[in-house]
């Protein structure tokens, strides 16, 4: 599959996902289903013939890593909607996942076969992949605890106060997808230490990506604390999704651009 091809598999995709999410305004949810659905398969067979044509997992670049981005933002769109039927969230994956998209056409990295050898154990796949979809999940988080504070800022001011059903639901929300997401990066951080533990010997660094992703899963966990606390405000919880979306960002993308990772970070592999 060659990279050229990239961009007819995803106007594909995005097309059908723009139905989909058309169909979610409309109150057509099997159509909505079918579509994002189908949206989701085209998508990820470009996926799959450019694995098969690096013969290696496309997961090296910061390209790649947006490839699957763009497929799990979609994909936790759909869940969400099957789960709680929220109109919007399709039309937000969509325009999200359409964003990388953009990025990755305007912007393309080098796709070669090249792959140093700490990326060729078998952890760096499940790795990577367990971490874009909890970044997904956690996105999904995020644009809801936007919607929310637009929604609700009279209501998520007092915790003590009755808040709408809207409020109510959204919150439940937010708490579910940082459970998964949340259990996701977990997972992704115990693939990656045993992946380091085979390429480098050692299973934590503090590598200044190691650092920062753990203050990524410390931020979430203080979310999830303040949420089990009875009468806390709602307001100040989803202002806490926001900070920890733009920590998760510097953890997935922004460390290449610190000067303390150039030449240090064992992460960096990207930007060679």
């Amino acid at each position: 599959m060659h990279w050229n091809l990239f961009i007819i598999f995803a106007v594909a995709a995005l097309l059908l996902w723009t139905v989909g999410a058309w169909a979610a305004w409309k109150g057509r949810s099997r159509v909505a289903y079918i579509t994002t659905a189908l949206g989701l398969a085209v998508f990820f067979t470009f996926i799959v013939g450019l694995w098969v044509t690096l013969d290696r997992p496309p997961l090296r670049t910061m390209g790649e890593t947006r490839l699957w981005y763009s497929l799990f933002l979609p994909m936790a769109g759909l869940l969400v909607y099957s789960r709680w039927k929220y109109k919007w969230i399709l039309s937000f994956s969509t325009i999200l996942a359409a964003v990388f998209i953009i990025i990755n056409l305007l912007k393309p990295e080098i796709h070669n076969k090249t792959l140093m050898p700490a990326l060729q154990s078998p952890w760096f796949a499940p790795h990577v992949i367990v971490y874009m979809m909890a970044y997904a999940l956690l996105g999904a988080a995020f644009v809801m605890a936007l919607f929310l504070l637009w929604k609700g800022r009279k209501a998520t001011s007092d915790p003590t106060t009755a808040t709408s059903p809207i409020i109510s639901q959204g919150m439940s929300i937010c708490d579910n997808l940082v459970y998964i997401g949340w259990a996701f990066l977990t997972i992704g951080m115990l693939f990656g230490a045993l992946w380091a533990k085979e390429a480098w010997g050692t299973y934590w660094a503090w590598d200044p990506k190691e650092t920062w992703a753990a203050a990524t899963w410390f931020a979430y966990l203080v979310y999830i604390h303040h949420r089990l606390r009875p009468k806390t405000s709602r307001r100040f919880a989803l202002w806490v999704l926001i900070v920890n979306f733009a920590l998760l960002q510097m953890c997935w993308w922004g460390i290449n651009y610190l000067p303390s990772a150039k030449g240090t970070s064992v992460h960096t592999y990207s930007m060679q």
